[in-house]
This record gives C-alpha cells, structure tokens and sequence, in this order.
C-alpha cells in the first residue's frame, strides 16, 4: 500500500464524519461562551485536542468491532476488516492519539476541557461499545459522548460548565437519539447479523422504535427552545427553533406511522439537516 493510502486508512480511522460533525458542536459550545474577547488561539488548541481524543476513541471502537464490521456491508470497506491495516496498529494509533488528545488539552486549554476529553473516551470506548452486544439502551449511552463535545468547547472558553451548557449538551443529546435510531431502523437486519442489540433489532415490529422517536423528537422540540427562555439566545432563534422542531417532529411522526426504510431515511437526513440550522440561528442570536 502506498503512502498515500497508509495515510488514508489512518484517516478513516478516526470517522472523519462523525469527528467532524463533534468539532462542529465543540466550536458552537465554545462560541457560545467566549464572551467578551473570542480567542481564536484557544479554540484552535480546543479544536486540536478534541479532534486527537474524538478521533483515538473512534480508531479504538473500530479495533473493539472489527470482527462485527466485516459482517456488515455499510462497514466491511473499513480499514481493518478490509485488510489495509493490522489490528495491533489501530490499537497503538487510538491508544495514542486519544492520549496526546486528552494530554494537549490538560497543557494547552485547562483541566476541565481535559477532563470531558477523558469522559468522551472512555465512555464511548469503554461503555457505549460494549453495551452495542447487551443492551438496547446502548443507544442512550451512546449519545452521552456524543453530546460532550460542546461541553468541551464550553468548558474551553469560560472555564466553566454553567445551566447554559448544559441546555447545549442536553439538545445534542436528544438530536442523536431519533437520528441513530433512523439508522437502526434502515440497518436492522445488518446489526442483527453482526450481533448489536439495537432496539428495532430485539423489538423487530418497530412499535417501541417509533414511539421513542416520537417522544425523543418532541422531547428535543421542547428543550431547543429554552435557550430563549434562560436568555442564551433572542426572539428570532425561538422562532427558527420552533419551526425547524415542528419539521422534525413532522417528518419523525411519519417515520413511526409507516416504519418503513424509505420514510426512515427522510427523517435521518431531515435529522442531518436540523441540527446545523438550529446551531447556526443559536449562534447568530445568541443572548
């Protein structure tokens, strides 16, 4: 293999998406409490660290699951079921960078950011990954890590974790639910064969799925509008939140009605859709 694919496969390691996406919500957490002076050395030392941590803990998920990815076909072109990397090297590079990632930040940023870094890890290594095999409530631990990253920048600017922060991370945390159990629903006979316990995999009618989307939705509705209420954000952003959460609500009733893959797509790109509107109209309006 090639330099250039060594590198790749390096690369796609770290679930360049999924990590992208949790910088997305660590700059948004950060701006939201950088407040008055914006430092924009300190969020890049934030955004540094975090990708190393997000990224080790993603190459380690992928060593622990290697075996189930190579049973799915959304998953067998990754680098270690496909061959292009040894499991002993995915091991040391997530070990490593997750390390250097938490590290950086204690040095670089402070002790709390350091902190969440360590939480995000283990928890998604170390309790998300495994529960995947026991548990359909593995969908609920898996959004803890997921719903850190604007903690992180939070912590990265103030120092500090106040009520506002935590109406950030709650709104995060409700986003992934229906999201991933959209997914769940499309690849349900996949996790199956790759023994996950998905909710629509050890509930196959899609009855419990869809009413927990229902719930989860509404749910995210009610809390994306309280960062107007507790004065984080202004008029224009409670406005935009109510109907970007009325869409979702919509589209998320539909998906329960039919529970069918098609209907289930459409409300896992409507989801995909939601969340950086809401987040672009929290930072244009914040309080």
């Amino acid at each position: 293999m090639s330099a250039r694919g060594i590198v790749r496969a390096y690369l796609g390691l770290t679930k360049p998406r999924l990590t992208a996406l949790a910088l997305v919500t660590a700059g948004v957490g950060y701006a939201l409490a950088a407040r008055p002076v914006f430092d924009w050395g300190r969020l890049a030392a934030m955004l540094t660290g975090a990708a190393l941590a997000g990224g080790g803990a993603s190459a380690l998920n992928q060593w622990w699951e290697r075996d189930a990815d190579a049973l799915m076909a959304r998953t067998k072109s990754r680098p270690l079921p496909s061959g292009r990397l040894a499991p002993s090297s995915a091991l040391v590079f997530g070990l490593v960078t997750s390390v250097l990632g938490c590290a950086w930040l204690w040095f670089a940023v402070n002790h709390l950011t350091a902190g969440l870094a360590v939480l995000t890890v283990v928890s998604y290594v170390l309790v998300y990954t495994p529960m995947k095999r026991q548990t359909s409530l593995c969908t609920l631990a898996g959004a803890i890590p997921g719903a850190l990253p604007p903690l992180i920048g939070w912590a990265a600017a103030h120092g500090t974790l106040p009520l506002a922060a935590w109406l950030v991370g709650a709104i995060v945390f409700l986003w992934q639910l229906p999201h991933f159990l959209a997914i769940a629903w499309v690849y349900r006979e996949e996790y199956a064969r790759a023994g996950f316990r998905m909710l629509p995999v050890v509930e196959p009618d899609g009855l419990s799925t869809a009413r927990q989307m229902v719930l989860y939705a509404a749910a995210l509705m009610v809390t994306s509008l309280l960062p107007s209420v507790y004065g984080l954000a202004g008029l224009w952003y409670f406005l935009g939140a109510l109907v970007a959460g009325i869409w979702l609500c919509a589209v998320t009733i539909s998906a329960a009605r039919t529970r069918s893959p098609a209907v289930a797509t459409r409300l896992f790109l409507t989801s995909v859709g939601y969340l950086p509107i809401l987040l672009a109209l929290l930072v244009a309006d914040r309080g």
